[in-house]
């Protein structure tokens, strides 16, 4: 086995180039297919924009109705990128002390369960009063409220609303089988039979919901998609976000910084997991599952070196994985290898051969990789 080095013209680290223009884009899609409704959009920034970063985000969400995140920290955070509108707070108060961060204006918070409900009876009075969403239980049972224990609850809001505690009350229920044909129906019954007769605004749908239930969709006041607007689909196993008209928003690179001959019947990486079947000529990629590279791509998983298509051998690494360079056009030193994000080499490609979701990828970068915005 021989091995040489490449120039290190370009930094070693990863690279993730978020692109601004294509989350307006896929905001726009998305809008497009909600057609004439009354929905309005709740864009999910939650973990960090999915791993993209708010403020690297926030510039193609101009269009968006309102931001939804996962607690209030990340609220604040929306705030000082300079958002002006309405932001859910998808936990809610996480803590009595969590009260003190209210005040802020149109602050929306999901209330899950009756704790939530003490410490905002409890909290000084102060500031603007925020409005409320109660959450049904529904098929998730992933916190909510279920049918008597939702009808108690709205009670509580409403008199805090008569208090000028908080100032309006909405309701908002998540599926847990939108992926399905036939995953909502029962589930969207249920929850309207739990609304009806308390007013207020509605809120259901994530990316799944809208793109195969549009009907459920055009009956609800407000959606909330999240992978979409990144440039992913939703639905496993089937499409792919340029499938779906939508582009990618982020651009994952490293750089090649080696290459070796490996010999007919060699092994290649961590528990021999690759034998070569013939001799091949093998690329180094400084990026490994420290960055964020899923550590269980198997062989065969897609990549792209100055724009040829290749795949992994082996397994990655914590700092390195090794790729195929033996059928395609020998590439210069430092040549840039797409890990994901170009419509030829899809997160969704190689999030299937790492068994997960795209959402686990996007959110799993590290900080080793160097963030930039466009």
């Amino acid at each position: 086995m021989t091995a040489a080095p490449c120039g290190m013209a370009h930094a070693v680290q990863a690279q993730a180039r978020i692109d601004s223009a294509a989350v307006a884009h896929n905001l726009a899609q998305i809008r497009k297919r909600l057609g004439a409704g009354r929905a309005r959009i709740w864009a999910t920034v939650k973990a960090d924009a999915y791993g993209h970063g708010i403020a690297r985000v926030l510039p193609g969400l101009t269009d968006a109705d309102g931001l939804a995140v996962r607690n209030l920290p990340e609220a604040h955070l929306c705030r000082a990128a300079g958002w002006p509108g309405p932001v859910l707070v998808y936990g809610g108060l996480q803590h009595p002390d969590e009260a003190a961060l209210l005040g802020a204006p149109d602050l929306h918070l999901v209330i899950s369960h009756a704790a939530q409900l003490a410490w905002l009876q409890a909290a000084a009075p102060g500031g603007r009063p925020p409005s409320v969403w109660l959450r049904y239980a529904g098929d998730t049972r992933l916190g909510g409220f279920e049918d008597e224990d939702y009808a108690q609850a709205y009670a509580r809001c409403d008199a805090l609303r008569e208090q000028g505690r908080i100032a309006a009350i909405g309701h908002l229920n998540h599926y847990a089988r939108s992926e399905d044909a036939d995953g909502i129906a029962e589930a969207d019954a249920r929850f309207r039979r739990a609304v009806a007769g308390r007013p207020g605004p509605v809120s259901t749908c994530n990316c799944a919901a809208l793109l195969l239930h549009p009907g459920h969709a055009a009956h609800t006041d407000w959606v909330r998609p999240g992978i979409m607007l990144y440039g992913a689909s939703p639905i496993p196993d089937t499409r792919d976000g340029p499938g779906l008209g939508l582009k990618p928003a982020m651009l994952f690179t490293a750089h090649l910084h080696g290459t070796q001959t490996l010999p007919r019947g060699a092994s290649l990486g961590y528990r021999a997991a690759f034998t070569a079947p013939r001799a091949m000529r093998v690329g180094l990629v400084g990026c490994g599952y420290a960055d964020g590279y899923p550590r269980h791509a198997n062989t065969g998983t897609p990549l792209l070196i100055d724009g040829q298509p290749t795949r992994l051998l082996g397994r990655p690494a914590m700092d390195m994985l090794a790729i195929d360079l033996t059928d395609i056009d020998v590439p210069g030193a430092d040549a840039t290898v797409v890990l994901w994000g170009d419509p030829r080499n899809t997160v969704e490609a190689v999030a299937a051969s790492a068994d997960t979701i795209a959402a686990a990828l996007l959110t799993g970068l590290t900080s080793r990789v160097a963030m930039t915005g466009a």
